[in-house]
């Protein structure tokens, strides 16, 4: 007996990125508020990191709450109606919950009900992770229109005596929606791992170790001189790559919009990219401070209000963080 053919489905051939929204912690949160318990100084933060403030969320707003509010004004953006949205990304490290995801609440709350939905920890590059999943999801036809959201409450997941990367985090959360194009708006991803260096940024413990009385509550570390040559060394190659597998030029940027870790990376990311002054380069993290899945589209959404002649042009977006993890690609500007 043979076997029975069994139908498959195909997508768009192309996708793009419609709109964006953003979503900030409410307050804001200045550099002297936060050097007494590390013994520092704000002109210490200053120099290192580049951030003056960072935005963080009052007691009882989410990570899923930040989500729902950014998701909100990127459907407004984008046109399209909620009930056409059948897949919803969320690529978050800080919901308080295993389970159940923030994509299925936001779905939800959105009007998107009864969507794909699903949560992503790719850290750092969870947004770029995002992207790329609901660029190929959409052309194998598992998908029409898909929210690819970063949404991130850090201010939850730190110790404020912790000098390697307290200082650094905000709250916030960014969206994007994703659909078919008749034009190529999104590259292929340059995205990969390596897991030698998963001590090098993470969890400090295990909820085990803290449910057992072994540790206190779980919070974020890293080694920031690792991190630092990593970011500067390997994610530069890996930015270059982006481009190459794009087909363009550092010229042929409108932006760049790497991962608002610290300033000084950024910095040097423009020098190895070999930038033009030209390209406007995102520096969100002066203001809003690193928010992890949330800083690509945060990021991007202020370039583009601050910068509306970047709508249409091409911008090179990098994603680095725990894991290690790392996505990249270049994207047209809705």
């Amino acid at each position: 007996m043979s076997n029975p053919t069994l139908n498959q489905s195909t997508g768009a051939k192309y996708t793009r990125i419609y709109g964006f929204g953003a979503a900030r912690g409410d307050r804001v949160v200045p550099n002297d508020e936060l050097v007494g318990p590390i013994d520092s100084s704000d002109e210490w933060i200053r120099q290192r990191t580049g951030i003056i403030t960072r935005t963080r969320a009052s007691e009882g707003i989410l990570a899923v709450d930040l989500a729902t509010e950014a998701a909100k004004e990127a459907i407004a953006a984008s046109g399209v109606e909620p009930s056409q949205i059948d897949l919803v990304i969320v690529a978050t490290i800080s919901n308080v919950q295993q389970t159940p995801s923030i994509a299925a609440v936001v779905a939800d709350r959105v009007g998107a009900n009864p969507a794909a939905a699903y949560d992503s920890n790719a850290a750092c590059a969870g947004y770029s992770y995002g992207l790329t999943q609901a660029d190929a999801l959409i052309k194998a036809g598992a998908a029409h229109y898909a929210l690819v959201i970063g949404a991130e409450k850090l201010s939850d997941l730190v110790d404020p005596t912790d000098r390697s990367i307290s200082f650094l985090l905000g709250d916030g959360a960014g969206a994007a929606v994703v659909g078919p194009s008749d034009y190529p708006g999104i590259s292929p991803a340059v995205w990969g791992s390596d897991g030698s260096k998963a001590g090098a940024v993470g969890m400090n413990a295990t909820l085990i170790d803290y449910r057992e009385g072994d540790a206190n509550w779980p919070t974020l570390r890293q080694e920031g001189q690792t991190v630092f040559r990593w970011a500067v060394w390997e994610m530069a190659k890996a930015a270059k790559q982006a481009l190459e597998l794009a087909g363009v030029k550092p010229e042929d940027l409108a932006a760049f919009i790497p991962h608002q870790a610290n300033m000084r990376i950024i910095d040097e990311f423009a020098k190895q990219l070999r930038l033009p002054e030209s390209v406007v380069i995102a520096r969100d993290i002066e203001t809003t401070g690193n928010t992890s899945a949330a800083s690509i589209p945060l990021a991007t959404h202020r370039l583009l209000k601050e910068h509306p002649e970047l709508h249409g042009g091409l911008a090179l977006q990098i994603g680095f963080g725990a894991g290690l993890v790392f996505g990249a690609q270049v994207v047209v500007l809705p």
